[in-house]
């Protein structure tokens, strides 16, 4: 996968979650409250199970709803976390990949349709060989995009959530200092960058991504219930440790410019050798 193709999955990924913000905003969701007689797929099967998962949390917090969402938000995150770990697995296998599918682009440059269509087939066969998937780095965010839907949902249509006080907000109505927002694009903003440190090969474009989804979060936190910033807060800070645990970036980056370093140093030695080789066959001629 090129450039240009990453940029554009990471551009795609982006404006489906800014279309799932408007949503999110107001755009025709139901307000009906959520019981166990909710009618529709959604309302019974998604939005009431994680309203119920909620408030259970809370009773074992003593009625508090705050802990229950936050509780939630790490159940949901262990859920998916091997989904997680095989998304940086691959993304680690991807970043080791460069350097060969840079001899494929370089080996089928031309232009035509069945060298591009030689090219798609050996980079496939690269993927395979390596266990990489470049759709790995869409899963994750697709799979989580409903659940943000329902866990809106179940917080603004059970009472008892909405209506309960967190320390200076009330978690249905949205954060009048702007804390959790604020924390919300920041934690965004660090999980994303650790991400990217994980990546040898990199680019302006796709390092744009980096500063527009924390905006984007900070502006839906602004306009959203502060439960739902609190829930991006303790998802993102969960990710940022599943991270450094994982795969951390800054040992995946001191080990990407050792070996930077040793190639360097390879190709050093090969030069000053061939010039050696070079300068004793001139002087064999000489004589």
């Amino acid at each position: 996968m090129n450039k240009k193709m990453k940029f554009k999955k990471k551009l795609l990924l982006a404006g489906l979650l800014m279309g799932l913000l408007a949503v999110l905003a107001g755009c025709g969701i139901s307000t009906d409250p959520i019981t166990s007689e909710s009618s529709g797929f959604w309302s019974h099967y998604i939005v009431y199970p994680l309203s119920q998962v909620i408030i259970w949390f809370a009773e074992l917090f003593g009625g508090n709803y705050a802990m229950g969402i936050i509780m939630t938000t790490v159940a949901i995150r262990l859920l998916i976390m091997p989904l997680m770990i095989k998304q940086l697995k691959s993304q680690k296998a991807m970043t080791a990949m460069q350097p060969q599918i840079k001899e494929l682009q370089e080996k089928y440059k031309s232009k035509d349709n069945e060298t591009k269509q030689k090219l798609q087939q050996e980079t496939m066969r690269l993927y395979q060989e390596n266990n990489a998937n470049p759709m790995m780095g869409c899963l994750p965010l697709l799979i989580q995009m409903p659940i943000l839907l329902g866990f809106y949902q179940a917080i603004s249509r059970t009472a008892q959530i909405k209506t309960q006080d967190f320390l200076w907000m009330t978690l249905g109505d949205k954060d009048p200092y702007f804390v959790l927002p604020i924390l919300a694009a920041l934690t965004t903003f660090v999980s994303s960058k650790l991400s990217m440190m994980g990546q040898t090969q990199q680019n302006k474009s796709m390092n744009m991504i980096i500063y527009i989804m924390p905006l984007m979060i900070l502006f839906a936190g602004i306009s959203l219930p502060s439960a739902l910033a609190l829930y991006w807060v303790i998802g993102n800070i969960f990710t940022i440790f599943q991270t450094m645990i994982i795969n951390n970036p800054f040992k995946a980056k001191r080990e990407a410019e050792a070996l930077e370093e040793a190639k360097k140093e390879e190709e050093r030695l090969k030069k000053k050798a061939a010039t050696m080789s070079a300068s004793k066959k001139g002087g064999k001629k000489r004589k």
